[in-house]
């Protein structure tokens, strides 16, 4: 039977005391500087001992070193929610009582808050249920950009921009870790499709990689202080990302001096080797023998395992790579599991709970709302219709490795009939039957979703509900199934699945004060988007879903999310597919370069279905002229802008004033613009603040592949102020000097 650490750790003291009636060994003592501590552990360690940390020996755990009384390490998926234990060696469920997590909102959804604060929130709260589960690692939170709508891991980022990103992920980390979780961000680097993923050669330009698809792992090393970085599957200059001399040491410890671990996301190590050299630290989930896949309880097999240790022991290796990956994982475990002071956590809280509400709320974004048929006047309206199966289906199972086994999830009716009681009847049809399993990852949903009547059977009665109500609110949209919004699969096209588009087009015949809530993770197409009045952007909300919605629906919270990504009228008007570049065939090149998302649509003079921070209120913003307090600025100095906004309307509300810049004259392409500063205000009707956006020249550089270097050419330049990138309000012109 295996010795807890908390008995190893007691005997070792004791030994000690016996032994030396001295002071404590260095490693043990916390008022050491970490990198003593660190070097005293390494030195009492055997070779042996040294590999056991630098791989897994379970599905989610890697060894610690009982004789010394260091811990095991042990991960846990998120970064939604602390995922519910597996068993030891396989991927089935541990069947515990007392893992049924808080469910936040997807991090498409977060990001669309556009509040820094939200983030922090958002981190200390999943920090402390990852700490009280007693986890060491949360394998979150992703930042890869979304290049196209038909990733399938899409819900899981933070949107097509990666100043916005780079924003929003620092504070999600410093929640975390401020309760001795380490976070590992992920997936390093340019995983942005699900498709061949664990083969596809990347091959994308030193401008688009650097300004692109690197800043929010930059902000999170730099700006964050993650703990831990986890590879991703695909490759880049044909070497697998999760031991890749560039990425990993030439940019990710030597230009941005990281020093903490590189973990292999599950099953990315290929090649024993390239894992010693090319600056990974931890193995998991090879699941293999070393020679084929397959084989269950092959830890030992890992190809940093004994494959490393026969190297070393025929002369073949020394221990200069093996020592440094000890050390960063000595680091890591003195700062998170070896840390006496760090809080004990809390799990399932109502706090919790209300934090992801807050979240969710602020995340919705309204999209359309002609003939202010939001939000629902419950002293007006008698009847509600609800149509759609997402207006019922659980939404925390499912989607892959972030699928959560929750405490409790209130869907979409659930909480409208919370919310209205009896002030309106409410009347349900499914309208449509999408995916009717309810077992994801091992985690049963508990819903029957099962269905025998007919598409035209659910469509009629769909508009017989319909056609009589005040109001009628479609909940359609994704799901969290395979080939949707869900890890392992892409999407198949733009198009909603199950034929949604048929019935929200008839529902529109019959019902002219028609809602359409898109479920989703991910922008989707609209055809019908001339004939339904009001769209809301409703995401993967977690365990307060329903009440999120039902309070944004009808007025309890005015909605002040933005979009975090552009959503096209076609596939073809996005950069990825222009190029013909998705999903490639083995090789993928992303020719668009630097121009994703908003940078294609201004680009080409396309224009979306809904622009990049597009988002609507209940009540209306009045912008001023923005001013500069300077015209010319310095190379060393930063500049300030300021612009006022007043809440013209009658209900009290937030807006994110959004800065973009624009550079005049370059020698290198550039986008149109490019945001470089946001400000969420919240404004009460009728008040009026100043908002003050100030940036250096980091908002005015651009990245030189041939210098290999960040360069602000002197020069003309414009701050541009809007309420999202199509809705400019006002501009100003200032000058880099010389």
């Amino acid at each position: 039977m295996r010795i807890s650490i908390a008995i190893a750790a007691l005997m070792l003291l004791g030994s000690v005391r016996m032994q030396a009636q001295t002071k404590t060994p260095v490693y043990l003592d916390e008022t050491k500087p970490i990198r003593e501590r660190v070097e005293d552990a390494l030195s009492r360690m055997t070779t042996q001992e040294k590999i056991a940390m630098i791989h897994a020996q379970s599905k989610f755990s890697s060894a610690g070193v009982p004789r010394l009384g260091i811990p095991d390490i042990w991960m846990t998926d998120g970064p939604h929610g602390i995922r519910p234990d597996v068993l030891w060696d396989e991927w089935k469920q541990a069947g515990f009582t007392n893992d049924s997590c808080i469910a936040f909102p997807a991090l498409t959804a977060l990001a669309a808050t556009w509040n820094k604060d939200l983030a922090l929130l958002y981190g200390t709260s999943i920090g402390e249920e990852a700490r009280y589960r007693n986890k060491t690692v949360l394998l979150g939170p992703g930042v890869n950009i979304y290049r196209t709508p038909l990733n399938g891991r899409n819900f899981e980022y933070m949107g097509e921009d990666p100043f916005l990103t780079s924003k929003m992920v620092v504070p999600y980390i410093k929640g975390v870790q401020s309760n001795g979780v380490a976070t590992c961000v992920k997936h390093f680097a340019l995983n942005n499709q699900e498709t061949d993923r664990h083969k596809v050669n990347v091959n994308v330009d030193d401008r688009a990689l650097y300004e692109i698809y690197l800043p929010a792992f930059k902000a999170a090393v730099q700006e964050g202080g993650t703990l831990a970085i986890m590879g991703s599957y695909n490759k880049y200059k044909g070497q697998h990302c999760c031991h890749n001399q560039y990425l990993l040491n030439d940019i990710l410890r030597g230009e941005w001096g990281f020093e903490g671990v590189v973990v292999a996301d599950w099953g990315g190590v290929h090649d024993t080797r390239q894992a010693i050299t090319n600056g990974l630290d931890m193995e998991f989930g090879t699941w293999t023998d070393g020679l084929s896949w397959g084989t269950s309880n092959a830890y030992d097999n890992y190809y940093l395992a004994r494959p490393y240790l026969d190297l070393i022991n025929k002369g073949e290796a020394g221990t200069k790579e093996l020592d440094e990956k000890v050390r960063r994982i000595l680091r890591l475990s003195f700062l998170t599991n070896m840390n006496t002071k760090r809080p004990f956590g809390s799990f399932g809280t109502p706090e919790h709970a209300l934090a992801g509400r807050r979240i969710a709320e602020e995340g919705i974004v309204l999209l359309q709302n002609n003939n202010n048929v939001l939000p629902i006047d419950l002293s007006k309206t008698k009847k509600i219709a609800v149509i759609g199966e997402n207006a019922i289906k659980m939404m925390t199972v499912g989607g892959g490795s972030s699928s959560l086994k929750a405490k409790y999830e209130i869907s979409p009716l659930e909480g409208l009939k919370k919310r209205i009681g009896t002030q309106a009847e409410i009347v349900y049809a499914r309208g449509y039957v999408g995916d009717t399993s309810n077992n994801y990852n091992g985690v049963a949903s508990g819903q029957d979703l099962s269905e025998k009547r007919s598409a035209e059977v659910l469509l009629a009665e769909a508009l017989k509900v319909a056609k009589d109500a005040d109001v009628v609110i479609f909940f359609g949209g994704l799901n969290k199934s395979d080939f949707q919004d869900s890890e392992g699969n892409d999407r198949k096209s733009l198009g909603l699945p199950y034929n949604q588009d048929k019935v929200v087009s008839e529902l529109a015949k019959v019902n002219k004060k028609l809602v359409f809530v898109n479920i989703s993770g991910n922008a989707v197409a609209m055809p019908w988007v001339k004939e339904v009045p009001s769209i809301v952007q409703g995401w993967f909300l977690g365990t307060e879903a329903g009440t999120a919605l039902a309070e944004v629906l009808v007025g309890d919270v005015n909605p002040s999310g933005k979009l975090t990504f552009t959503f096209p009228v076609k596939l073809e008007d996005n950069g990825a597919h222009s190029t013909g570049e998705f999903p490639g065939n083995g090789e993928v090149t992303y020719k668009e370069g630097i121009f994703v998302g908003y940078r294609w649509a201004e680009k080409q003079k396309i224009k979306p279905l809904f622009s990049f921070g597009h988002g609507l209120s209940y009540t209306t913003f009045e912008y001023g002229a923005v001013t500069a307090d300077k015209k010319t600025m310095s190379s060393s100095d930063k500049i300030t802008f300021n612009v006022t906004i007043k809440n013209k309307g009658t209900r009290d509300g937030s807006e994110t004033v959004q800065l973009y810049i624009t550079d005049v004259k370059s020698s290198l392409p550039r986008p149109v613009k490019e945001l470089k500063g946001f400000e969420k205000v919240f404004l009460k009707a009728g008040e009026q603040k100043t908002v003050s956006i100030t940036v250096d020249k980091s908002a005015l550089s651009f990245f030189d592949d041939k210098k290999h270097a960040w360069v602000a050419e002197p020069g003309d330049f414009e701050a541009l102020i809007g309420a999202s990138s199509s809705d400019i309000r006002s501009k100003v012109k200032f000058a880099l000097a010389d």
